[in-house]
């Protein structure tokens, strides 16, 4: 019989990957990812884990996962864990801590993976050693139509399509994949991303982005390289109300609002007074651009009124960034 310290050691020891999936109020979604998760091919020589960490949920995902946990039949472990600080960061970070993986991926309640997202998501970890993080291709599930021109605003929904061939994305741009369908490597993370997050995330009233992008610069400034792999095909489910006008107009204020904390990230204190004074120029004239390219359409296009309120944001960036500091 083997006795308890050697199961906890048996317990301790790394696997291959982590799927992690931070979920507030999943509930409903939770049972059709899995469901996907349970039939990801090419998994069957992999040690690999699932781990559901709930962000104070108010629905009855904590139930849902223990009914899936009394009837699991596949070849990993699914394990739950409560996280009360609110804020997908930090629900990302408690994925982090408890995971076993050597490499974590993480995907959103909302998410759909291919079939095979686990076995290309390996496989290009291991033909691509400086990739510390890497995103896939990730497509619109929608309930209803969008409107037309929406490819142009489409990244606010975490929407990436960069083409068929694996590429670098370019973080000093804050050109970065979303964090709701990534891999990282686990040991970076551990090593460089702060155990305190200046971004939390959206919460209840609070639509703030850049949660997703902060860790991975601190990943990049550490020397490691960001990636695209087209071989990782996600399905983000958007239901009708992400397309209403009231949704995208606070979805794009609350990725402006985040662009100066960004883009200070990996800048020097020199530099900080100059990044300020180019945020604020620049999205200046990019919004004085706009108005005048669409001054006769802006009432009835939706499409140029999401543009507008992030460019709108992205300027006042600076001035958010400081009243945040100084509530802190």
């Amino acid at each position: 019989m083997i006795n308890n310290r050697v199961l906890d050691l048996i317990e301790s020891q790394s696997l291959d990957f982590t799927l992690a999936i931070p979920t507030y109020n999943g509930g409903k979604l939770l049972p059709r990812l899995l469901e996907k998760l349970c039939s990801q091919t090419g998994v069957e020589d992999l040690k690999w884990e699932i781990i559901i960490v709930d962000n104070n949920s108010t629905d009855n995902t904590a139930a849902v996962i223990r009914h899936y946990q009394s009837n699991w039949q596949i070849n990993c472990q699914l394990r739950y864990f409560l996280e009360t600080k609110q804020g997908a960061a930090f629900a990302r970070l408690r994925a982090v801590s408890e995971a076993k993986g050597e490499l974590i991926g993480f995907l959103d309640d909302d998410n759909l993976p291919a079939s095979d997202w686990i076995a290309q998501a390996v496989a290009f970890a291991k033909e691509y050693p400086y990739a510390g993080a890497f995103g896939g291709q990730i497509h619109g599930d929608f309930e209803i139509q969008p409107p037309e021109n929406f490819a142009r605003i489409q990244s606010f929904l975490a929407i990436r399509e960069r083409g068929d061939k694996p590429n670098l994305y370019d973080p000093i741009n804050l050109s970065l994949p979303p964090a709701a369908a990534i891999v990282i490597r686990r040991k970076i993370w551990r090593d460089r991303v702060p155990s305190r997050p200046f971004l939390t995330g959206k919460v209840p009233g609070k639509m703030v982005q850049g949660d997703d992008y902060e860790p991975l610069l601190y990943i990049h400034k550490a020397g490691w390289e960001i990636w695209y792999n087209p071989a990782m095909h996600t399905y983000h489910q958007i239901p009708h109300w992400r397309l209403k006008n009231y949704y995208l107009l606070s979805l794009a204020r609350g990725c402006g609002l985040c662009i100066c904390h960004l883009r200070l990230i990996n800048a020097q204190n020199w530099q900080k007074p100059i990044i300020f004074l180019r945020i604020i120029l620049g999205n200046l004239r990019r919004l004085l651009q706009h108005i005048i390219k669409y001054r006769r359409q802006l009432r009835n296009d939706a499409i140029a009124l999401v543009e507008m309120e992030f460019y709108l944001s992205s300027m006042l960036s600076p001035f958010y960034f400081l009243k945040t500091l100084i509530w802190k």
